[in-house]
């Protein structure tokens, strides 16, 4: 009796690990997420793309909420709350500990989409708010083909509500952190001559040594008054130095090489967001939100 009550419970558990291991081979893959606006149903223009990809870029950058968009042909038969939480876990929009994300997403074949709220704007994007947002802003417009439409409707109506959400205040990006390539090309022929000249005169008055050190502290401080960044300016004095000291050991030959390394001197500073990716935060969801259909 025992033998068959174990053989029964074995079959019972194989079929289950059999139809979990079928759903999860089955379930559509969640997209990569490659851009704050991930189309891949062709549904969106570059132009509508782009418009939408610069206000969410703002959002980000005003308050530090992330909202990101995605529209798939469909979901296979998941339930769109189940996918778009998938999708939530997977992006991890909205800023670590402050979950402040949100995911608009579309199933356009189905004709089903769903707004995904993090944890951190569960007060303000209610699962009324969200509906309503569903209801008044984007469905009406999906009825009519107006795609870009509703999916701009939506997401400025969560912003508006966003900016009136009291957040922390974001972080200065971290791919803005002065870098000494970010602001100067230290090879460039005319900052080479310059530099040249300056030690020239500072040694001769000062000595090798001193002299050395007051040109890597004259250009250092010229630096920090062109990019405001201390540790910039300090890789640059340093490299100053060590030319001002070791120059006359560098043959005659080497300066005219250099030229082509770099054009201008100073060159303009930061990257834009996207330009090296876009990537969720670490917010965290528990399936706020709501959905609807068209």
């Amino acid at each position: 009796m025992n033998a068959a009550r174990a053989f029964i419970l074995a079959l019972l558990l194989g079929w289950a690990f059999s139809a979990s291991a079928n759903f999860a081979s089955a379930a559509v893959a969640v997209p990569q997420l490659t851009g704050r606006v991930v189309d891949q149903t062709g549904t969106l223009g570059d132009g509508d793309i782009a418009s939408l990809t610069q206000v969410l870029k703002d959002l980000e950058t005003r308050k530090g909420s992330q909202i990101a968009v995605l529209i798939v042909p469909t979901t296979d038969g998941e339930a769109i709350e189940q996918f778009s939480l998938r999708v939530a876990e997977a992006w991890k929009v909205g800023r670590r500990k402050v979950d402040d994300g949100a995911v608009l997403v579309i199933a356009k074949n189905d004709r089903h989409l769903r707004i995904e709220v993090g944890y951190g704007l569960e007060g303000a994007l209610t699962d009324v708010t969200t509906k309503r947002i569903i209801d008044e802003d984007i469905t009406p417009k999906f009825k009519t083909g107006d795609f870009a439409g509703g999916v701009s409707a939506g997401v400025n109506r969560m912003i508006r509500i966003i900016d009136g959400e009291p957040l922390p205040a974001p972080e200065p990006p971290h791919w803005q952190s002065p870098k000494l390539y970010d602001y100067i090309d230290p090879f460039n022929p005319f900052v080479l001559a310059a530099v040249f000249v300056i030690s020239g005169i500072l040694r001769g008055a000062l000595g090798r040594l001193a002299g050395s050190i007051a040109t890597g502290g004259f250009v250092g401080v010229v630096a920090w008054l062109f990019v405001g960044s201390i540790a910039a300016s300090f890789v640059v004095g340093l490299i100053a130095f060590v030319f001002a000291m070791f120059i006359d050991m560098i043959p005659s030959g080497t300066g005219s090489s250099r030229g082509g390394f770099g054009g201008g001197g100073w060159s303009g500073g930061g990257s834009s967001s996207d330009s090296g990716g876009f990537s969720g935060g670490g917010g965290s969801f528990g399936g706020g939100g709501a959905s609807g259909s068209w």
